[in-house]
């Protein structure tokens, strides 16, 4: 919804992407394409001026459905996991 996006000081899109990219990573049907997706994503995310997250948890308050910054952490560890 993009609520996370909105709230966050720094403009930061990663815990609307995370959540994505961490669904994906959790299903066995996901790890097929993960690498390319998390590296797109996170590119694409770049590309548009996002900034990186901060931790401030703005984005945890005003989420709707309760998505955990543990999603920024999933796709860090899978981008680093791509770029190996």
């Amino acid at each position: 919804c993009g609520a996370c996006v909105a709230t966050c000081k720094n403009s930061s899109a990663m815990l609307f992407v995370g959540a994505k990219v961490s669904q994906y990573a959790l299903l066995p049907q996901g790890q097929v394409e993960a690498a390319d997706r998390v590296k797109n994503m996170v590119a694409q995310m770049d590309l548009e001026g996002f900034g990186n997250c901060t931790n401030t948890g703005a984005c945890e308050v005003e989420c709707p459905k309760g998505i955990s910054l543990d999603n920024i952490a999933r796709m860090n560890r899978e981008l680093i996991k791509a770029s190996i």
